[in-house]
């Protein structure tokens, strides 16, 4: 039975269980966490169970195709709890309605409410089933005294600080879908993690699609590096680690690396996507540079922060991209030696300046590419990890390891969640391991992408597990998790 209560202008409404889910990237899932803390916040419940959700919203991501198929292929599972379940309405969210909303509202008459990304803050209308037409939205950017539940595991949580883009690159659809590049305010973005700290939470992920902008809009010089010492000075009553995501290689100024080399809590990681070495490739992606620039870069960064591990990310198959492109490409990843590499296959998108752009390459070469260039980073990362072993690090307790009960997993300052590698905690030295602890780990294994070893030191005496937030955390264990892509 439904049950009501009264709101503040003296109507009422029905009580709703509503379920998520959330596909795509961090930026993603804070969305969707805003969204969650709107209905909760109007008194409405969640539920990780889609065969007891009333209402279903599916927050889709369209960045390329196979996560545009995936997110497509979501709205139709979901759809079938219509028929063998509880729910009575589907709304779709984010990315894929930005894209496709008029093919969603023409052929998939399952789906009963669209929403933007623009659109957040309209998520009770349209699970209530009073969204009415409007007018264009504003660019929305939510700030710290929004509603929020957040998802993540309780000692490590997202924070976007910046929305949109600005750059032209030719391969990106997100200025179509998010709109110019905006930031938030200094002080909400440190009021907001004031407020995380307080709660518990030692690893705050700042992210957005190009934070090292961060405060050009506001007219701030050298913003992130501004926001990132006064977040290092927030004091706490634990250790604290802070990391900032997407770095733009033009934008990474010696202020920002002095910074981060200054503050303990900053960790010394940084996630910079590349995209490509060939300077013909980068000019054709609009995006300028070359190999040679790079490795000055990186050795620039390295100097400045000792030990620092780098991250990046970079397309194989763009269109032009010649076989010495691709060996150019191979050979800048054997000299610049990342810690992380992620390489994507690319995706001819019609909404992107790159799709009317001639020479493209087979489906077949871009595999092999992505093959022959993961295989090299493999043995790289192998021979840095082995480089650790015998070595004492700070490690992050996750939890139990979800490959087997008999191991526990944590992250280094230099593994990011969701996107790199672990540590597997084979010997807690007879200590009762906890969540969100911050540990000493001996590395004794290792491997392509994680590591391995045992607890060297004792449990901090000074820490105790956060209590519960201010709204529940959703189970990732039921049929309708938060789900999380690169």
């Amino acid at each position: 039975m439904l049950s009501w209560r009264s709101n503040l202008s003296g109507g009422n409404f029905f009580i709703l269980k509503i379920g998520f889910i959330s596909l795509g990237c961090p930026k993603n899932l804070v969305d969707t966490e805003v969204m969650m803390g709107q209905l909760v916040a109007r008194g409405h419940q969640l539920t990780p169970h889609p065969e007891e959700a009333e209402v279903i919203v599916v927050n889709t991501c369209s960045f390329i195709d196979p996560a545009k198929q995936e997110s497509v292929n979501t709205i139709l599972e979901m759809a079938e709890y219509k028929k063998t379940g509880r729910a009575k309405r589907l709304v779709v969210a984010g990315c894929l309605v930005e894209r496709f909303g008029g093919d969603i509202r023409a052929d998939l008459p399952e789906v009963d409410a669209i929403i933007g990304t623009n659109e957040v803050e309209r998520i009770v209308e349209a699970c209530e089933g009073a969204l009415a037409p409007a007018a264009l939205p504003a660019p929305y950017l939510y700030h710290d005294a929004t509603p929020r539940l957040r998802t993540t595991p309780r000692h490590f949580a997202y924070m976007k600080i910046a929305e949109g883009c600005d750059h032209p690159c030719t391969f990106c659809v997100i200025p179509h879908y998010r709109g110019a590049f905006r930031s938030r305010r200094f002080e909400s973005v440190v009021v907001e993690a004031s407020r995380l700290f307080s709660e518990g939470v030692r690893e705050i992920n700042l992210i957005g699609q190009d934070t090292t902008c961060y405060g050009e809009d506001l007219g701030i010089q050298d913003g992130l590096a501004h926001l990132l010492s006064r977040l290092a000075r927030i004091e706490t009553d634990h250790q604290k680690w802070i990391r900032f995501l997407y770095a733009y290689p033009n934008k990474v100024t010696q202020k920002l690396l002095d910074t981060i080399a200054a503050h303990d809590s900053l960790v010394k990681y940084i996630d910079m996507p590349l995209q490509h070495a060939s300077a013909n490739v980068l000019k054709r992606m609009k995006r300028g540079s070359s190999g040679d620039l790079f490795l000055k870069l990186l050795e620039r960064i390295r100097r400045t922060i000792p030990g620092v591990a780098i991250r990046s990310s970079f397309i194989v198959g763009f269109p032009g991209e010649t076989q010495a492109d691709f060996d150019q490409l191979c050979q800048f990843v054997r000299e610049a030696q990342f810690d992380r590499l992620g390489v994507f296959t690319y995706s001819d998108e019609d909404t992107s300046a790159s799709f009317h752009l001639d020479g493209k390459v087979d489906g077949r070469t871009i595999h092999n590419r992505k093959r022959r260039l993961m295989a090299m980073q493999r043995r790289i990362s192998r021979r840095i990890h082995h480089r650790l072993i015998g070595c004492e690090v700070s490690v992050l307790v996750e939890g139990p390891s979800q490959e087997t009960d008999l191991l526990w997993q944590a992250r280094m300052q230099t593994q990011a969640p969701d996107i790199d590698g672990i540590c597997y905690i084979n010997d807690d030295n007879g200590t009762r391991l906890r969540p969100g602890e911050l540990r000493r780990l001996r590395i004794t294994e290792a491997h392509d992408y994680d590591v391995v070893g045992e607890i060297v030191d004792l449990p901090e005496a000074e820490w105790r597990a956060p209590a519960q937030p201010v709204f529940p955390i959703l189970s990732s264990h039921g049929s309708l998790p938060i789900s999380r892509g690169q």
